[in-house]
């Protein structure tokens, strides 16, 4: 999804569209597509100390069933651009405006344009053209605007943003394979074979850098300024011990291609980043892969930036004006793509090294507040230590969450209380699992029942695996986010340390199984989004004494109300049971499902009991894999 009809505007009192098209030349002057972002530059009559915090402008956009404001952004020197999307065929006017009612290039412009639909092979082509995504009916999970179901399968790149993943400008060879050197674009082709249609990243790392600090820092004052990943190999001579093994290693470095970082630091103030003080040149980098992964249909999980910029943060700025005026910067960038917005990576809550939960809660509410929600209604939610519900509460306390997730800790069984919590509220808000267990990463929190299998071996795939089934049929309707261990990105030239690199990472056989997850919950179309929890009608849910925090012996089931549809999912060791509440008498269609290869096995007829109870049938026989855990999903169809 390009910008084929760029919009590029010149303001002296006067307005002048310019369109280009690259791609549609069936389009008429004019003419532009749904759901493809279209850009308007501005040109500011005067100079600004500081635009990024003194100039606010927009744009006054009316369309079919469409009337509000949406914001523009600062692109260094006098540039200032605003994209937009109409989301529906038709005329669209548009008028300019600013909070500096003196300058010409900013205000009183204005245009028109004409909006057309996609055709159907066209929205085969990339499924970005069905509109952004948003809840579904029922609540609990997503679809694409034009009612098409989106179910989120995603991956774990959270450097991406960066070098660390560096964009290249060529497309990947059609039978690539990751390996060093791997470009952002290879790895966006590689992922896209297998299925995923969507990356999480953060889009800023302030002030992360291979320097003279350790990974883990405070200032003079006591602050501490970050607590970044560690930068394996590289010693910093001024560091504290930041790592288990007595290392004391700097931060990984987070510029983009060009050394590029999204604010400017102070040099004299032991790495501080100034806040108030953006770098455009850093985002235009950015800019680059969210066009891409549009291109390629993907809907990306972008976040701000991780929460151990907070206490440097509000220890020397104004937090709720000076944040929020970031969280705005983004949104107003990139708000006219199709994404999942996060305002905070708040994956932990130490007390030194991240705001509260109630303090981050505080700024994003105030940003909402001034700004309303996404202008063009895509989700906005956080990457969460457990979960979003017990750390920000539902609604009323935090107006600005439209989505709700879990993750990090625990991965293991005890996470799926805190998915069923989240799907019992009213209104029911769509909710994934984004840091379920990771294949590959040898880790405290990581540890299911105290384990720590070989890297990409059976053992290792299956926790990946389970956490998939377990936590969507707990609920989590939306969609799953692969663990992937080398989330830190690193890169060629660098030791790998305690996470592998991220080319050997994305060759564990789990990310291959995501599809066939995929695969699962959509065999039959939009109907999984109807499902309701019904596990307590499982009459072995857990095997003689399961480990609550291990990922074995456990069964699954959700259900449609109406009795006549139900996936299940049964980990390894896990007991056949009795499933009640059924349809006393009716005829069921079992099919089992093979969730290692994708595969579904000879389908069985079965009578349920004359109390709703259908008993479990014999779990299929191992085949080529029987060396792996023997875990097995299930499909349930009344017969009418």
């Amino acid at each position: 999804m390009r910008f084929p009809l760029l919009l590029r505007l010149v303001l002296w009192f006067a307005a002048v569209f310019v369109l280009a098209s690259r791609a549609q030349a069936r389009l008429q002057s004019g003419e532009v597509h749904v759901w493809e972002p279209q850009e308007i530059m501005f040109q500011a009559a005067r100079d600004y100390a500081n635009p990024y915090a003194e100039v606010e402008m927009w744009i006054e956009l009316k369309g079919p069933e469409f009337d509000r404001r949406v914001y523009g952004f600062w692109d260094g020197g006098q540039t200032f651009r605003v994209r937009f999307v109409a989301t529906a065929p038709g005329e669209w006017t548009w008028r300019s405006g600013s909070n500096q009612s003196g300058d010409a290039g900013l205000n009183n412009g204005g245009g028109k344009l004409r909006a057309v639909g996609w055709t159907d092979a066209e929205k085969a082509e990339n499924a970005n053209r069905r509109g952004f995504v948003r809840t579904a009916g029922n609540g609990h999970a997503l679809r694409y605007a034009d009612g098409t179901p989106f179910f989120l399968v995603g991956d774990t790149w959270l450097a991406a943003s960066t070098w660390r993943l560096p964009w290249k400008g060529f497309a990947a060879a059609a039978d690539y394979v990751p390996g060093p050197g791997i470009s952002f674009e290879e790895a966006v082709a590689w992922r896209k074979r297998q299925g995923f249609n969507s990356v999480s990243f953060i889009a800023a790392f302030p002030n992360w850098d291979a320097d003279q600090y350790g990974a883990t820092y405070k200032n003079k004052d006591g602050v501490f300024l970050r607590n970044a990943w560690e930068k394996f190999g590289h010693w910093a001579p001024n560091a504290s011990i930041t790592t288990a093994d007595g290392a004391t290693t700097t931060a990984k470095d987070m510029a983009d291609e060009q050394g590029n970082r999204p604010f400017e630091v102070f040099p004299e103030r032991e790495g501080l980043a100034n806040y108030d003080r953006i770098n455009p040149a850093y985002f235009r980098s950015l800019d680059r892969k969210l066009r891409h992964l549009a291109d390629e249909g993907f809907v990306p999980f972008l976040e701000t930036v991780r929460r151990d910029h907070g206490p440097g943060w509000k220890a020397y700025f104004d937090f709720n004006k000076s944040y929020a005026r970031f969280v705005q910067y983004l949104i107003a960038r990139y708000g006219a793509f199709n994404l999942v917005f996060s305002g905070i990576h708040l994956d932990w809550i130490p007390k030194d090294y991240s705001l509260t939960a109630d303090e981050f809660n505080a700024a994003l509410t105030y940003h909402w507040k001034i700004y309303g929600p996404l202008p063009f209604g895509q989700p906005y939610t956080t990457l969460i230590d457990t979960s979003t519900y017990k750390a920000f509460g539902h609604a009323d306390s935090c107006p600005w969450l439209t989505m709700h997730t879990v993750g990090n800790k625990p991965r293991n069984h005890a996470i799926y209380a805190s998915l069923e919590e989240i799907f019992r509220l009213t209104p029911a808000y769509p909710a994934a699992n984004l840091e379920p267990y990771y294949t590959g990463w040898n880790h405290a929190i990581n540890r299911p029942g105290g384990e720590t299998p070989d890297e990409n071996s059976p053992r290792d795939n299956y926790f990946a695996r389970a956490m998939m089934y377990g936590s969507v049929l707990s609920g989590g309707l939306a969609g799953h986010v692969h663990g992937t261990a080398a989330y830190d990105l690193t890169s060629t030239g660098e030791p790998a340390g305690w996470r592998p690199h991220l080319w050997t990472a994305l060759r564990y056989e789990s990310g291959a199984q995501m599809q066939h997850l995929r695969d699962f919950v959509l065999s039959e179309g939009d109907r999984y989004q109807q499902l309701q929890l019904a596990a307590m009608d499982v009459s072995t849910r857990k095997t003689v004494n399961p480990l609550d925090e291990g990922l074995d012996g456990w069964a699954f089931m959700m259900r449609t109300a109406a009795r006549d549809f139900a996936l299940l999912y049964f980990e390894n060791r896990a007991a056949r049971a009795q499933l009640g509440g059924f349809t006393p008498a009716a005829r069921y269609r079992w099919t089992w499902f093979n969730p290692r290869t994708g595969d579904w096995l000879a389908r069985q007829e079965i009578t349920v009991d004359a109390t709703g109870v259908i008993p479990t049938p014999e779990f299929p026989a191992r085949g080529a894999d029987s060396a792996d855990p023997a875990d097995w999903a299930a499909k349930l169809l009344r017969l009418e």
